[in-house]
Formats: C-alpha cells, sequence, structure tokens
C-alpha cells in the first residue's frame, strides 16, 4: 500500500514519516538546508513482525503552494492519504488543496495526523478535531480517523503506525485474491537518473498491468525501444512488479539515454498501441467552490507526471456549474499519452487553484460530431465502463445493450482506447453472444438483435427492388452495404453476407444479391428476340456487334434493341463494356483472365500494347475494355499499366 502526504508547508509531513519509518526523505541538499519539501520523497519501512507479508510505503509530498506542480507528479501512485494538519495553525489552504487533488485522483482512504499536540491546549486539540470532521464530512474522506501526535515527543507515533500497517494488510489480503489486472503494463516516469554502472533508471508507479526482467518496453512519446535490465520494487529487488506497486526500471537500449528521457514520459508494454494525442473526450467534475466553467476556457491540465496547457470544449452545455458533472473535450496545446480510465486534474489559467478533475473516456475522438447525441450516447456508454479502485474495467456493460443506435462495436478502436488485447474483448463479446466479424486486423461485434434486424431489413430491402426492378437478378453487393449497415466497411459486409446466405434465403450471383426466391426473366417477346441476338456476340467474343449493327441486321429499332439488351445486363447475360456495346459475360470473364495472366507476367502490369496483342483487335478497343475494368473496379491504372485491386467484381 502506497500513502501519500498531504498537508500545508511545516505541519510535519516530512518530520511524521521520518518518525513513522526512520528515513528522511528530503534527499535534495536545497531541502536540507531550506529544511523545505521541494519534490517527492520516498521511504519503505520493514514491516514489524506481526505484519510479515504486509508492504507499506510513504510518498511525501510537498506542501509549499509553488511546488504543487512536484506535488502532483509525486501524487500519482498514491493509495491512500495521510493528511497531516498541525494542531496551532489547522485547516489551511495546502490542506485543503492537497485533500481536493487526491480526491479527484481517486483516493477514498485515508488518516489524519494531527501534529503539534505538545504546543496548544487540549481545548485547541478538540477543536481543531471537530473542525476536520465537519470538513472532511462533504469529501470522500468523511469519517477518517484522526490522530493526535507529536513528532517530537513521540506521542501518538506508535497508534498511527499500527493503523497503517493494519490497512497495509489487509490490502495485502485483498491482491491476493484480487482477479488479475487485464490491462497492458504502464509507468508514469516522475524520475530520471543514471547510476554508475547500470545506466539509465527511471521511478514511478506501474499505473496497470505487469513488467518483468527482460521484458520489452517502449518509451512514449519517443517511441524507443528498450529492455528492462533492472528492477527494484519498494526499495527491493524484484523479479516483476504490478499494478500499485512503486518500482525503480533500469533500461537498456541503444538509444536510452538520460537526455531523451524527462518526467512525464512513460514506459509502456511493447505491445501497448498508447498514442500521444492533442484531444481527449473525458467526463469532468467540477468542484463546488471552483467558479463556473465556460465553453473554451484555457487551463493547467496535469497527467500523470505530465503537466501541460490546453481548453476546455464542453459537449452538453455552455457553462459547467460547480459540483456538477458534464461531458467534454480537451484540446491540449501539448500532446499526452493518456488510456481510458485515467485522471487528469485541471487547475486555472495561472495554475494557483484546482478547479476540477476529469476521467479520460476516449483518447481518439472525431473531429466532427462531437456533441451528436449518438456520439454522446457513446461516451455515456464508456463512462459506464470506467475503471474501478482495482483498475478493472466491467466489458458486460458493453454487452448487455448496444453501444451504438446499431448495436455495432468497433472492437479494434476500443481495444486501442482501453490499451488492451484486441483478442480479449473479442472473447468477452463471444461469451455475451455477440457475433464478431474481422477482416485485414479490424473487427466488430454485433449483438444477435442487431444481427437479426439487419438480415430482417436486408430481406425486406432485396423484395422492395425485387419488386421495382423485376428483370434485375440482383442488387449490387456494395449498393446493399449502403442500404442496410453503411456503418461497416466492405470487406465487414461480406463475412455477414456470408453468414446470410448460409441460411439459403439470400442467395448471390456474381457481385449481385437476391432473395432465392427471386426469378429474374424477360418478356416473352425479349426472350424470343435474345435468342436471335445471342449468337451473334459468341460469333465475335471479343468485339461484338454494336446495337446499330444488330438492329440493321434484323430491321428491328435501334431503341428496342438497346433495351433488350440493358434488360439481360440486369440479368447478368452481358456486360455493356462501352456506349451501346455489349458484351456477354462469360466472354468478360474471359478477357478479365487475360488481364489476371498479364498482370501477373507483365512489370508494368497489362498494359493496352499487350492486351491488344491478346485479343487480336485494335488499340481503341483494348483501351475501352481495360478503361471498363477500371471503372468498375477491378483494376487500376498504374502509370502505363493495369494492376487487379479486385478480383470478385465479376460472375463465376
Amino acid at each position: 500500500m502506497i500513502v501519500g502526504t498531504a498537508g500545508h508547508v511545516d505541519h510535519g509531513k516530512t518530520a511524521l514519516i521520518r518518525a513513522l519509518t526512520g528515513v528522511a526523505t528530503d534527499r535534495l541538499k536545497e531541502e536540507q538546508v531550506r529544511g523545505l519539501t521541494i519534490e517527492a520523497g520516498y521511504a519503505y519501512p520493514e514491516p514489524p513482525p506481526e505484519y510479515a507479508g504486509a508492504t507499506l510505503g510513504f510518498i511525501d509530498v510537498p506542501g509549499h503552494e509553488r511546488f504543487i506542480a512536484n506535488m502532483l507528479s509525486g501524487a500519482v501512485g498514491i493509495q491512500a492519504m495521510l493528511l497531516v494538519v498541525a494542531a496551532d495553525d489547522g485547516i489551511m489552504p495546502q490542506t485543503r488543496e492537497h485533500a481536493r487533488i487526491l480526491e479527484l485522483l481517486g483516493v477514498t482512504q485515508a488518516w489524519v495526523a494531527l501534529t503539534k499536540v505538545d504546543r496548544v491546549d487540549p481545548d485547541r486539540v478538540a477543536q481543531v478535531m471537530l473542525e476536520l470532521q465537519r470538513w472532511l464530512a462533504d469529501t470522500a474522506f468523511a469519517g477518517a480517523p484522526i490522530f493526535p501526535l507529536s513528532n517530537a515527543s513521540g506521542e501518538g507515533i506508535g497508534a498511527l503506525g499500527h493503523a497503517l500497517w493494519t490497512a497495509a494488510a489487509h490490502v495485502a489480503e485483498g491482491v491476493a485474491t484480487a482477479p488479475p489486472d487485464s490491462g497492458r503494463f504502464r509507468l508514469a516516469i516522475d524520475r530520471v537518473f543514471t547510476k554508475r554502472g547500470a545506466g539509465v533508471v527511471v521511478t514511478g508507479t506501474v499505473r496497470s498491468g505487469r513488467v518483468a526482467l527482460g521484458d520489452s518496453v517502449r518509451l512514449l512519446p519517443t517511441g524507443l525501444a528498450a529492455r528492462v535490465r533492472g528492477l527494484r520494487c519498494q526499495d527491493r529487488d524484484a523479479k516483476t512488479a504490478s499494478r500499485g506497486e512503486r518500482c525503480a526500471i533500469n533500461l537498456s537500449g541503444a538509444d536510452i539515454e538520460t537526455g531523451r528521457l524527462d518526467r512525464g514520459d512513460w514506459v509502456v508494454a511493447e505491445a501497448s498501441r498508447l498514442e500521444s494525442r492533442l484531444r481527449l473526450d473525458v467526463v469532468l467534475r467540477w468542484l463546488p467552490a471552483s467558479p463556473p466553467l465556460k465553453h473554451w476556457t484555457s487551463v493547467h491540465l496535469h497527467h500523470g507526471s505530465a503537466h501541460v496547457t490546453g481548453r476546455v470544449s464542453l459537449l452538453e452545455a455552455e457553462v459547467l456549474a460547480p459540483g456538477t458533472s458534464m461531458l467534454a473535450q480537451l484540446v491540449l496545446d501539448s500532446p499526452l499519452q493518456a488510456a481510458h480510465g485515467d485522471r487528469v486534474v485541471i487547475r486555472d489559467r495561472g495554475a494557483s487553484d484546482t478547479l476540477g478533475g476529469a476521467r479520460v473516456l476516449d483518447t481518439a475522438p472525431p473531429r466532427r460530431g462531437a456533441r451528436k447525441p449518438r456520439r454522446l450516447a457513446w461516451l455515456n456508454q464508456l463512462r459506464e465502463m470506467l475503471p474501478d479502485e482495482r483498475g478493472v474495467q466491467d466489458l458486460r456493460v458493453l454487452w448487455r445493450r448496444a453501444a451504438l443506435d446499431d448495436g455495432i462495436v468497433d472492437l479494434t478502436a476500443l481495444a486501442a482506447n482501453l490499451d488492451r488485447d484486441s483478442r480479449e474483448l473479442e472473447s468477452s463479446a463471444s461469451l455475451a453472444g455477440w457475433w464478431v466479424i474481422t477482416h485485414q486486423g479490424v473487427s466488430y461485434a454485433l449483438p444477435e438483435e442487431t444481427h437479426r434486424h439487419l438480415y430482417r431489413q436486408a430481406q425486406e430491402r432485396l423484395a422492395l427492388i425485387h419488386e421495382q426492378e423485376p428483370a434485375m437478378r440482383g442488387v449490387d453487393i456494395d449498393r446493399l452495404r449502403r442500404m442496410v449497415a453503411p456503418q461497416l466497411a466492405a470487406g465487414l459486409f461480406r463475412p455477414l453476407l456470408e453468414r446470410w446466405k448460409a441460411g439459403n434465403e439470400i442467395v448471390q450471383h456474381g457481385p449481385f444479391v437476391a432473395l432465392a426466391s427471386h426469378e429474374a426473366t424477360l418478356s416473352p417477346d425479349e426472350a424470343l428476340r435474345w435468342q436471335k441476338v445471342k449468337p451473334l456476340l459468341q460469333a465475335s467474343p471479343y468485339d461484338p456487334p454494336r446495337v446499330r449493327d444488330i438492329a440493321q441486321q434484323f430491321e428491328w429499332p435501334e431503341g428496342d434493341v438497346r433495351q433488350l439488351l440493358r434488360s439481360c445486363a440486369l440479368l447478368g447475360s452481358v456486360y455493356q463494356l462501352r456506349q451501346d456495346h455489349f458484351f456477354l459475360t462469360s466472354h468478360v470473364a474471359e478477357l478479365a483472365g487475360m488481364i489476371r495472366e498479364l498482370d501477373a507476367i507483365a512489370p508494368a502490369g497489362a498494359t493496352a500494347a499487350d492486351f491488344r496483342d491478346r485479343i487480336g483487335g485494335g488499340r481503341k478497343l483494348a483501351v475501352a475494355i481495360l478503361e471498363f475494368f477500371d471503372r468498375i473496379g477491378f483494376t487500376r491504372r498504374i502509370g502505363d499499366g493495369h494492376r487487379v485491386i479486385r478480383d470478385d467484381m465479376l460472375f463465376d
């Protein structure tokens, strides 16, 4: 258990840690000379025999208002608060601000050390205790036990130490039985130094996941690769470090230098997908004593051990009232590396007062539509998923009800936001009865109810089109996707279509989809004419007669011939390659085969000259055919050649 001090300057925080642990946490020469804590200090006492197995660490943070930024950096890993209040001064400004900061960082457990009781009479001690109880009653620390004590005489130190070690033992028992932290390893760097014979060492508290000796890690924001060469937890050599443990990591790597690392950087798992972000969607919590927050207000933001400036874009109103919460977007002047659930402390433009806090909901918000109802509904869904005090995110929230209006969840984007393995999310979705579809590394999850809705919608759309266009063999696959599930990429719609086809009520004819019951046919008169026209097209496969030639041969009106061939095109019997020039589907497939062969053997792909030689026609015709295949997306012209880019556009 990591306990952090909080309180006004000169109320005895550092002296109290020394009395409890025997460790002087002021390590800097300037701190020792001035008797003033500037940087956070650390102490890790050995447990008494009766508390063997328990771990207790102390973070002693600066109390002076000028060093609030340093206090925030040191407070990152605090799990419980030791609020220090001098009996002669009572509650002071930094007492309140430190407690507010730790509350915004999610700390809920606290003990109060009422120091310097040897300097005041008993009535003053009772008065300050009553003031503390009343003040804390309106915070997350209501009911925190208060220990009157004296650092000078040692009075009350034993009772406080007993309470802290008892709590640490309970934490150790809880850790032993708690579910494993499923997040990837992350550590916010609060100190960087070089140790002779070892190299670069960084310190911080593990925010999530687990790291072990020999693990490969990444450094953010530089992206440099490194390896864990050495590891110390709670000032002891260790082989692994887990969430909540304060540790020092000896890093090795060709490019690792102290000049390229700084406070505020991160050490993350090699597989982590965290990136530097300039926008974060959050849920804001505004403190009751803060002034109303107006849209686009400039603020200071503290995340992990980093400190940046930015603006607050309110998403649900133009003003946020004191003591309330609202969805918002943080627009940053410098990037942060955040994940869903991270906490951000917000201070005013002058960095003189703490105003509120935020929890990160989405690390990659869209640049448009931030205030649309659908977007706000998704953010509220992410809000319900915020991790608890153990860092556990309840994925069941997503599966209990659809995250979007249509009930489709982008698992790949969600995994990046949570900094978790997408396979874990896919498994969780499948166990909850959702259907997972994956294509080219992108995964979506659909609840069965949504899948059934889309299936019924596809059937209804197909039936309507069959009624409106009875001669058409079916609907183009991409057209059906746009009508039924426009939010799905084409590659993800196809696995969905395959599942529908397995039910035998929907069938596919090349690039067209239709109801199995649909039979597209020509009218009797058109059928008789087609029997006469088809042999003409078969006789000249790669340069069939045009509409006017057919009309002249049979002495039919050109308009009738043109309509006949267009009806045949709807049935899939022919393709219209250019104006009034129709090719049998089987011949189009042969032409596509020639292009495939040329693309496979020619460095430039299928060129007009090579293709002309293959079909035995003129260059103008060859160019027209190649341009047709470009238009339908089968090929793409690159330089002088044509490359096959999508091989599923044609009839089998």
